[in-house]
């Protein structure tokens, strides 16, 4: 039986249907201990002849073996099925409804979380928790529960009855179980520890797995199969040793169960065949008390399985809890309050940012103006503090007071989720879902149709492209969109975000990967469609953002210059360097060419 904090409220929830459990399962435990009974009477039949019930001496012929032995005991074996049955419904079923629900609510709180915890965390650890920690915690619920109260009623019942028959007798039988529950409580806190050491071998393994999974394209390009297959071999390896480790240390403990299980036979066959022979047991009565003893065997290798059990499910509902009580990093702010129609003016007055676990500062005294309506361009070279930028405009982390402003409104006071829900992003990575381009396409909206998709992707520049392809917009992407061309990948991110139709749009360096007809056939689609819209575009190639209405040229974390192309080529020896050295790269590659 497992508790904490996560799952003792499913105790409560499920209060009726384990009651209902524990009513049938205390009707099978009681039906089972009528069966020594029926064994002793039958026992002494055969040798006697004669079978003494509650004070009188019945003769041992068919009809009393009919009446008192056979029938009693057909009823005995239906009512053990019917209560089998409904006691497995019950706690089975409530365990199963334990864990979808566990399930639901880790990740509802997954989804909550802020990039912070993701960068620490690796997929593969995390669907670990969701498989193999769920599955533990959920047989510790569902079999946890039995285990106990059987062994609680069953034990209780049966020793009451072996008391009854012979004091002494029970206290000898009684003591061996003593010293056994008194080892299984020491060798459960090791238990423990071992299966929390399998599972994050178990998680290790599986990360690996995951990542190598995803990276398959890069491991074949560079040709590192087998230096993949040694270092996953490796870890193989580890999880092999954690999972033998582990193993060993419970089956000693089973052996040691086994091994004070036989030495209380002895004593009973020892003892009671001492008092068979002194007149005080008959043969049937001694069966009898075997027979109860043997009753209490499973409430013993219960308690026995349980600690082992118990001891795996604390493990993994540790692990499963720090999921549970991880807490975003980033949330609204006292007082926030929801913004609606979201005109698209964005200010920063002096921001200074720092990652959570950076060292120095990633933007320095940022200060600029973006009006509703302006296309912007933010240019800058590699690691200079752009992609932060606009993560900042977004919250995805949390932002100094007094810093970002959108439409004069301070973002601290504005709600996460209605600040989000006025813009558009395409980030670097164009994550795409294992799904139709259509839903892709289709994803930031709650309602479409067909035709809106096809407009959208038209005006990113894909739409020839998903036509050509044999299912057209019902063609399933694999995994991350691998099943398409990294243009393809930011052409459709595109078309997803253009089809919200926010206020705010941007665009991450998202249209790197293609050519320069393609990337002026898309801009002018977004100076056409976007009009009185912001819109800002991150980009490498000075071509992608000559046009636009401001250019933001940052380094090293500084915002260097504001104002159009021809301004800052004009007053910015560092744009200006820029730009040339481009240009130099431009001719060098047509000359290549020609």
């Amino acid at each position: 039986m497992i508790l904490g904090k996560h799952i003792n409220r499913y105790y409560l929830r499920f209060a009726p249907v384990l009651l209902l459990g524990l009513i049938s399962l205390i009707v099978v435990d009681y039906f089972q201990l009528v069966i020594p009974n029926l064994y002793q009477m039958v026992i002494n039949g055969v040798n006697q002849g004669v079978v003494e019930v509650d004070g009188q001496t019945l003769p041992f012929d068919m009809d009393f073996l009919l009446d008192r032995v056979c029938m009693p005991m057909v009823g005995v074996i239906l009512a053990i099925v019917a209560g089998r049955f409904v006691w497995r419904l019950a706690f089975m079923g409530s365990a199963v409804r334990l864990e979808a629900d566990l399930r639901n609510r880790m990740f509802d709180n997954a989804k909550n979380l802020s990039r912070e915890y993701y960068q620490v965390n690796k997929v593969g650890n995390l669907m670990s928790l969701f498989t193999n920690d769920l599955d533990t915690v959920q047989d510790c619920f569902g079999w946890g529960v039995l285990m106990f109260f059987d062994a609680l009623f069953m034990g209780s019942l049966a020793i009451i009855k072996m008391w009854n028959m012979n004091p002494l007798l029970t206290v000898l039988s009684m003591i061996p179980m003593a010293f056994l529950l008194c080892c299984a409580t020491m060798v459960g806190r090791r238990l423990m520890r071992k299966w929390d050491i399998r599972q994050q071998a178990f998680s290790d393994l599986s990360d690996f797995a995951q990542e190598s999974f995803s990276g398959i394209a890069v491991i074949k390009a560079f040709v590192k199969e087998s230096k993949e297959l040694l270092a996953f071999d490796d870890l193989n390896k580890e999880n092999e040793r954690a999972n033998i480790d582990h193993t060993k240390t419970a089956v000693l403990f089973r052996i040691l169960v086994s091994l004070f299980i036989e030495s209380v036979i002895c004593v009973i066959l020892g003892y009671g065949g001492f008092l068979v022979y002194q007149g005080m047991f008959n043969a049937g009565q001694l069966v009898e008390f075997i027979g109860y003893f043997n009753a209490v065997i499973w409430p013993i290798m219960a308690v026995s399985e349980l600690i082992d059990m118990t001891s795996r499910g604390k493990a993994s509902l540790n692990r499963v809890s720090e999921l549970l009580d991880a807490v975003p990093s980033v949330v609204d702010q006292p007082g926030a309050e929801a913004m609606k129609n979201i005109r698209g003016s964005i200010e920063f007055r002096h921001l200074n940012f720092r990652y959570p676990d950076g060292e120095f500062d990633a933007l320095e005294d940022i200060s600029f103006k973006i009006e509703a309506g302006e296309n912007v361009g933010l240019v800058g070279k590699t690691g200079s503090g752009k992609t932060t930028l606009v993560d900042l405009i977004l919250r995805t982390y949390n932002v100094p007071a007094g810093t970002i402003f959108v439409d004069g409104v301070d973002v601290n006071r504005i709600t996460i989720q209605s600040l989000r829900a006025g813009c558009s992003y395409v980030p670097q990575d164009n994550f795409l879902f294992s799904d139709t381009i259509e839903r892709n396409i289709a994803f930031g909206v709650e309602e479409y149709d067909p035709q809106k998709v096809d407009k959208y992707a038209q005006l990113a520049d894909v739409a020839n492209d998903i036509n050509h392809f044999q299912h057209g917009y019902n063609t399933i992407l694999g995994e991350r969109g691998v099943t398409v061309s990294g243009g393809q990948k930011q052409r459709i991110s595109i078309a997803r975000a253009l089809m919200r139709n926010a206020p705010i749009l941007i665009l991450d360096d998202s249209v790197s990967a293609v050519d320069t007809k393609t990337e002026r056939s898309i801009l002018a689609n977004l100076r056409a469609t976007r009009a009185g819209k912001t819109t800002i575009l991150i980009a490498h190639r000075i071509s992608t953002i000559e046009q636009m209405d401001k250019v933001l040229f940052v380094d090293n974390g500084k915002l260097i210059a504001v104002g159009t192309h021809q301004e800052l080529y004009a007053n910015c020896p560092e744009y200006t360097k820029m730009v040339d050295l481009q240009k130099l790269d431009e001719e060098g590659g047509e000359q290549r060419n020609a």
